[in-house]
């Protein structure tokens, strides 16, 4: 017995029977979760969107029952069940592929549905605008939303037709709800002091990111963590106590592919929410321990996120050097430092080593003038990542070259009893680009990053390495290394 008899029995077929919708809803729903209708469920999906699109407005949302939202929202939540993920019990919180063939058809066919009543919704919205009719898009609203961003993202279970459609079904909710964006769906209406569904969501979410249940449902975690970097200041303090554990259970798992997303979830809270609320019941300290323990990972993808985020936390947790007073003690900037120096001398990986040079350059600027602590150390990693190669693109050694200039800006007054070493890296360094078999764009951005290295450490030797490279004999030199040379011969002395 498929749908389209149930109605004709129902004697709702064109909707204008004497049947309400509350008994079409129940009765669908009933029929729907029946053991021997498994094998019928998308035809039962494909026939209610077919109702849903064709009934009356007036039929669908009649005024004044105080059960249709009830009776909406199981239908729904009957419908995303039946496109929801395997139950994992690995503990690798992972299943294979071939675990998730038949969810992208079924996440299909559940969108459909739910997109024609999204679409009915809003029409009764324009036609009515009740409150029955607001509350019932605030009702089921939470679920959309979670169903959407379960199928939206590009996973195992999910297939381009299935992703365009979750899209479509998230336009739809964020239309819905009168909403300009995704962001203001989470966050609410700050102008308006209207929440969004940030809190329900997070209500259904979190009893699955528990310790013991978490990775049961491989969704469950990327849903999180996409929805939480949509919320930024100042929603998102509001939910601080929701969304702190569990990403921080994330970030403290085995798996890498489970700490870069929970350390990616912490630096997004870092960024949001205001320093003194993390600071509170010492939440910054706990961040630190958990996040430094994953610097002694070989792993470039986790240490890319980790080092952006732990360089954010040290904002919080210890003073700008400006005001740390007269006497600037040493701190957890200075720990990392050292920790991140030590590791890049002895790092031959090169994906590592271009890890390590673009995040150097964000924490010279962030220790400022304290840098000078550490430049013996400093200088030697500068030279020997100026002396390997890691062509086609040259980032390393590109922000090795920024690392440098960004030191010889702070650091300035010490600079000049250094001249002799890092004008002899700089020199060797635009010797061996000159005769590289590099693109013509990347060998002139690599030349002018180092001649304008060249150029501050004249500056900071007042002069003095103007002095030096006029006796170069230029006979000696690569045509494209001695105009490097004569541009820096020939530039004014700041003052």
């Amino acid at each position: 017995m498929d749908v389209a008899h149930v109605l004709r029995e129902m004697k709702i077929g064109d909707t204008s029977g004497s049947c309400s919708v509350l008994a079409a809803l129940s009765h669908i729903r009933e029929h729907f979760e029946l053991e021997e209708a498994h094998e019928n469920r998308a035809g039962i999906l494909e026939d209610t969107a077919e109702l849903l699109a064709n009934a009356r407005l007036s039929w669908l949302f009649p005024e004044g029952n105080t059960d249709l939202r009830g009776q909406y929202l199981g239908l729904v939540n009957s419908f995303t069940r039946y496109a929801a993920l395997p139950v994992c019990d690995t503990d690798s919180g992972t299943l294979p592929a071939k675990n998730y063939e038949d969810i992208p058809a079924k996440a299909q066919a559940v969108s459909t549905v739910l997109l024609a009543l999204s679409l009915q919704i809003q029409k009764a919205l324009e036609d009515q605008n009740s409150p029955a009719i607001r509350s019932l898009v605030r009702t089921l609203a939470p679920t959309y939303c979670i169903f959407s961003i379960t199928h939206l993202q590009e996973q195992p279970w999910t297939s381009a037709s299935s992703r365009k459609r979750a899209l479509e079904l998230l336009t739809s909710v964020v239309e819905m709800t009168g909403c300009r964006s995704v962001q203001e769906l989470l966050s609410g209406k700050l102008d308006e002091d209207q929440k969004g569904v940030l809190g329900p969501v997070l209500d259904t979410l979190l009893p699955e990111l528990t310790k013991e249940s978490w990775k049961r449902n491989q969704a469950v975690k990327h849903v999180f963590s996409w929805m939480l970097v949509q919320v930024g200041r100042p929603c998102l303090t509001e939910y601080l106590e929701k969304v702190f554990p569990p990403s921080l259970l994330m970030s403290d798992d085995y798996c890498t592919e489970n700490k870069v997303l929970g350390v990616h979830c912490l630096h997004h809270i870092v960024l949001n929410v205001p320093g003194a609320d993390l600071r509170q019941f010492n939440r910054a300290q706990v961040v630190y321990h958990a996040v430094f323990n994953h610097l002694h990972t070989s792993e470039a993808t986790l240490i890319q996120v980790v080092l952006p985020c732990l360089i954010d936390l040290l904002s919080v947790l210890e003073k700008p050097p400006a005001l740390a007073g007269t006497r600037r003690k040493q701190n957890r900037f200075d720990n990392m430092l050292r920790h991140v120096l030590t590791y890049m001398e002895m790092e031959h990986k090169l994906d590592l080593r271009r890890v390590y040079a673009r995040n150097l350059v964000l924490l010279i600027e962030r220790m400022g003038i304290v840098i000078i602590r550490h430049m013996k150390r400093l200088e030697r990693v500068i030279v020997g990542y100026l002396e390997v190669s890691d062509a086609p693109e040259e980032k390393c050694r590109l922000n090795i070259l920024e690392a440098l200039q960004k030191t010889l800006q702070i650091a300035w007054p010490c600079m000049e009893k250094r001249m002799g070493l890092l004008t002899q890296s700089l020199l060797r360094f635009l010797v061996d680009i000159s005769s590289d078999s590099l693109p013509t764009q990347l060998k002139e951005h690599l030349m002018t990053e180092a001649s304008q290295c060249l150029l501050l450490l004249n500056h900071c030797s007042k002069g003095k390495l103007q002095t030096l490279l006029r006796e170069v004999d230029s006979s000696c030199v690569p045509d494209a290394v001695l105009m490097c040379i004569q541009k820096v011969t020939a530039a004014p002395l700041c003052q």
